[in-house]
């Protein structure tokens, strides 16, 4: 028996510029921390182990805020596709998938749904270039297999207008 078709795709330009700005993030930071020292110049207030600690935890906190930009992601399947985006997830059937769209200029794919809406891949970035339009293809392909065909024009499920 052959293992199902399954695609994942996750954007590659975008985490690579987000982990290496995290890390810098988390590197000036913990640097402003141990320059962190003395009196405030006025000479009221000190800086203490606690400002310095703050200031870490600050850049840690910022970091992983930049990494929320790495969370996009898209499988899909038999059963359909999964979207992970940024905030919120999508798990979808094929047969309320009309279409997958990487038009020309936008800046990621998008899934067009029977129900006048869309979904928007944030994985599939245009920045990826080929890979991206490979990605889009391969869910394409899936789509066209294992969407229920529309009769009349109608959706499945649905009377014709």
């Amino acid at each position: 028996m052959s293992e199902p078709d399954v695609v994942r795709l996750r954007p590659l330009r975008a985490r690579l510029v987000c982990w290496i700005s995290a890390a810098a993030v988390l590197i000036v930071f913990t640097a402003v921390a141990t320059s962190l020292h003395g009196s405030t110049g006025e000479g009221r207030a000190t800086f203490q182990r606690g400002d310095q600690l703050a200031m870490v935890g600050l850049g840690v906190l910022a970091a992983l805020g930049i990494l929320l930009f790495t969370r996009p992601r898209v499988e899909a399947d038999d059963r359909g596709v999964r979207v992970r985006n940024i905030i919120g997830a999508y798990d979808l059937p094929w047969d309320v998938v009309k279409a997958v769209r990487f038009g020309r200029g936008s800046p990621w794919a998008s899934l067009e749904l029977y129900d006048d809406e869309s979904v928007q891949l944030l994985a599939v970035q245009a920045a990826d270039k080929e890979r991206a339009v490979a990605g889009v293809r391969e869910l394409r392909r899936l789509h066209e297999r294992h969407a229920a065909p529309a009769t009349g024009g109608s959706h499945p499920g649905r009377p014709a207008c």
